[in-house]
């Protein structure tokens, strides 16, 4: 089992955009030099609890800061982006990465973003787009024009030679493209079928493993349509994770610090005007109301001493059937900021030697 990174990013609404960033580039730098596999950047444009637009310009500058960890967006939000346009862009990033590039995709589910750029996702238009938009940017970058695509909502060209010297010519360093990856959430996702479909890299997001466990069958049920053979090694999970010396400063640390304050003050109420604290319920007729802070430390966060936290990875591994990294979902410690390198530090350090044996079983199917 390898270690990654997903953040958001997420900053309180008083910090400074800036001020944000700079912590982001900091976490980063700690993840290189920790040796984490990878980390992914997610994009929003009207959550002041997710404040960053344009994950790009951060995987720019950490990728001139950091030396080996593979870093994406996570992802970019495809229904608001020109296709032909991003299939340049990330493209060129790609090449500034040596190589490092993961290119991570999503539909966007936030309806105020949906209502800023005149996206319908109740009727699902947004995952729509999402699917057009990255089959004209991987055709972008593996058939040669001239072609053009009359989509539902974008028409692309790529155009033949002009004057003899001017054409298309932006492709990826990495062939035939960058690794994709998709974060699903809801149950049968529809984004996670996808990632079977087409080889793409699973991520299931911060939600109650026994809920998560589902995940891995939309995954299997893209995968028939095509006749992939998936494997659970590439599946990753996304957790709240927070290890201290001891469990009851763990404890103190998340439930009663950033992590219980985001999870508070903005991910519990969102979650709930959608109807979707089901997803981190143990069991259905737990009563929303029940659904706090703390029953998600309990239930679904992986929070304690190194011992503690290896017991839980174990158990939440065992429980959905394994799957290849884990993810640690970030928060804004800058207020503590020895105590969140200390946490990243234990999980690495003294955590991960103790679950070598996890992940055994991909090699015996290998």
């Amino acid at each position: 089992m390898e270690l990654g990174y997903f953040t958001m990013p997420s900053h309180p609404p008083e910090c400074g955009l800036k001020e944000g960033h700079d912590w982001d580039l900091q976490t980063l730098r700690w993840l290189d030099e920790l040796g984490y596999q990878e980390a992914w950047i997610g994009e929003h444009h009207t959550a002041p609890w997710e404040p960053h637009p344009s994950p790009d310009l951060l995987v720019a500058q950490a990728l001139l800061q950091t030396k080996n960890i593979r870093i994406g967006p996570g992802g970019f939000l495809l229904p608001y982006h020109h296709p032909a346009e991003l299939a340049n862009r990330v493209a060129m990033l790609d090449h500034l990465s040596n190589g490092r590039l993961n290119f991570g995709v999503a539909a966007s589910g936030l309806p105020s973003d949906w209502a800023m750029f005149n996206v319908d996702g109740m009727s699902g238009q947004n995952r729509d787009m999402t699917r057009e938009a990255l089959e004209i940017i991987l055709k972008m970058w593996s058939e040669p024009g001239p072609w053009t695509h009359k989509g539902k909502y974008w028409t692309v060209n790529k155009p033949d030679t002009m004057f003899y010297f001017i054409k298309p010519h932006i492709k990826p360093l990495q062939g035939p493209h960058p690794p994709i990856g998709v974060a699903g959430l809801s149950k049968n996702s529809d984004t996670l079928k996808l990632a079977g479909e087409r080889g793409f890299i699973p991520m299931s997001l911060n939600l109650n493993p026994a809920y998560v466990g589902s995940h891995w069958d939309s995954v299997e049920a893209g995968a028939a349509k095509t006749g992939r053979k998936p494997s659970r090694r590439d599946w990753r999970l996304v957790r709240e994770v927070f290890v201290a010396d001891t469990d009851e400063e763990a404890w103190k640390l998340s439930t009663g610090d950033m992590m219980g304050r985001m999870m508070g003050e903005y991910f519990l109420p969102l979650l709930g005007h959608f109807g979707f604290k089901d997803y981190l319920k143990h069991a259905p007729d737990v009563p929303d109301s029940d659904v706090t802070v703390e029953y998600c430390a309990r239930r679904n966060w992986i929070v304690g001493s190194p011992k503690t936290v290896t017991e839980k990875i174990e158990q939440i591994y065992r429980e959905v059937g394994g799957f290849g990294v884990l993810c640690v979902f970030g928060f804004d410690y800058k207020h503590k900021p020895e105590a969140w390198r200390h946490s990243l530090d234990l999980l690495k350090n003294e955590v991960m030697p103790r679950l070598k044996h996890l992940g055994a079983e991909f090699e015996t199917a290998a």
